[in-house]
């Protein structure tokens, strides 16, 4: 895994750039997980590499396959979001491209790598909100391909990466990670139209930074300085960049649009053994194994009659029985205060959630996530941008777990009904789609085993 040479330096005098198509690999070659994206200086049109730090859209993948309904067109194109996540060298990924739509499927067998899909989705957004990256990824074990073997300096890592869409443009994210011997990022970059707008690169394996250039366009085409390890570059750039020149804020735009479509991300994977017991009254922020479901329906109950209402007739639709209302009632457990959640039947009639199914108590808890926002979930929206701005993305593993055929097509029919609102996007685990597949609105994305 050896460094890439230094980007061109001020001193060198780059010529002003042009922008140039998204560049296509000659070649697609096994990736060398560990090792930096091959170095474009920045400000230049991005070159042809050798070994990419992720497929072009030009590449097929090799563990998904096209979907199998287009990807709508985004309901409010103007709102930042990611339209594809690549995984060059992830888990049991090679050099894998996955399409995002509106509301997305990844539909496979066990073993097919959706789980892990998610997992690198919801590290990005991570990384996107400031995190390090022992907190984006704390399992590296789940992280590092099995086939991936060290170099002379016995180096292993990953490779992934993402695209965003909205007022700049698409724009491209490609991570290159450093697992073993230690955790570090070794090489990163952001480009829109083929254009390079931060390169980074490790240079001293002694010290805990990477040396980075942006793009600047002005008198000094390239402004170059330390970066830390750790952390996203392009996170960061808002805060190093001074926007003076039109090169400069074409970076802090791209930056921004990235790390906005990234950042409000919920991951949901609702426990029905921990929903069913009371819970202490809190914030009403709803966790991601839904846990606190009843805490949340004691505050959002009265929120908003309008949304509830909706709820309550998902609940009726999904449930066995008549449901009127669904609450959250107070009660004593172990001499203290608590809250937990029932249906209503009506005629004074209640059933408290600890008596229903596993599939009735998901299918609530996923109902209420996609009624619901960023106010209400445990989330890390971009509090400097407008709400209107924003989508918020909810990842749902095992999506169809424990459903029933009709709770499957209401949750399905709900989900699309709001994604088309264009506040908020679905990307859902599930092991077959066939009862999705030709609905409006839903991209399948099929991946398989090899």
């Amino acid at each position: 895994m050896t460094p890439p040479p230094d980007p061109a330096t001020p001193s060198r005098a780059l010529p002003t750039p042009t922008t140039a198509p998204e560049p296509t690999p000659t070649t697609a070659p096994d990736p060398a997980p560990a090792a930096a994206p091959d170095p474009a200086p920045a400000g230049r049109p991005a070159p042809t590499p050798a070994h990419p730090p992720g497929p072009s859209p030009a590449t097929p993948p090799t563990s998904a396959a096209a979907p199998t309904s287009s990807p709508a067109t985004p309901a409010h194109p103007g709102r930042p979001h990611i339209t594809e996540l690549r995984l060059s060298a992830f888990a049991g990924h090679r050099r894998a491209v996955l399409p995002f739509g509106r509301l997305t499927l990844l539909a496979g067998p066990s073993g097919s790598g959706k789980s892990s899909a998610l997992r690198a989705y919801e590290a990005l957004a991570r990384l996107g909100g400031g995190a390090v990256l022992g907190e984006a990824f704390p399992d590296l074990a789940l992280c590092v391909p099995d086939w991936a073997r060290p170099d002379a300096q016995n180096r292993r890592g990953f490779r992934i990466g993402c695209t965003a869409d909205g007022p700049a443009g698409p724009v491209r994210l490609d991570l290159a990670v450093q697992a073993e011997p230690e955790l570090r990022i070794v090489g990163e970059r952001l480009t829109s139209g083929g254009l390079v707008l931060l390169e980074t690169a490790l240079r001293d394996p002694g010290k805990r930074v990477v040396q980075a250039a942006w793009h600047t366009a002005g008198p000094t085409p390239v402004t170059r300085g330390p970066l830390p390890d750790d952390r996203l570059g392009t996170a960061l750039l808002p805060l190093r960049v001074a926007g003076r020149t039109p090169g400069q804020r074409k970076v802090l735009a791209a930056a921004e649009q990235m790390v906005v479509a990234l950042r409000s991300v919920f991951a949901c994977d609702p426990e029905p053994a921990r929903m069913r017991e009371p819970v202490p009254a809190g914030p009403g922020r709803l966790l991601g194994d839904c846990a606190n479901l009843a805490e949340v329906l004691w505050r959002t109950r009265t929120e908003c009659g309008r949304r509830h209402a909706r709820f309550v007739a998902a609940a009726g639709a999904g449930c066995a029985g008549p449901v009127t209302d669904v609450l959250a009632e107070e009660v004593r457990q172990d001499g203290v205060g608590a809250v937990r959640a029932a249906l209503d039947r009506g005629d004074g009639v209640r059933t408290h959630l600890g008596r229903l199914g596993d599939g009735e108590l998901r299918y609530l808890a996923l109902s209420l996530v996609l009624l619901t926002g960023p106010g209400v979930l445990e989330v890390d929206p971009a509090g400097e941008v407008p709400a209107a701005l924003q989508t918020l993305t909810v990842l749902a593993d095992g999506l169809d777990r424990a459903l029933d055929p009709l709770q499957r097509r209401e949750l399905l029919g709900l989900a699309a009904a709001m994604c088309e609102r264009g506040h908020i996007r679905l990307v859902g685990a599930v092991s077959d789609a066939s009862w999705a597949t030709g609905t409006e609105g839903v991209t399948v994305v099929h991946l398989d085993r090899d």
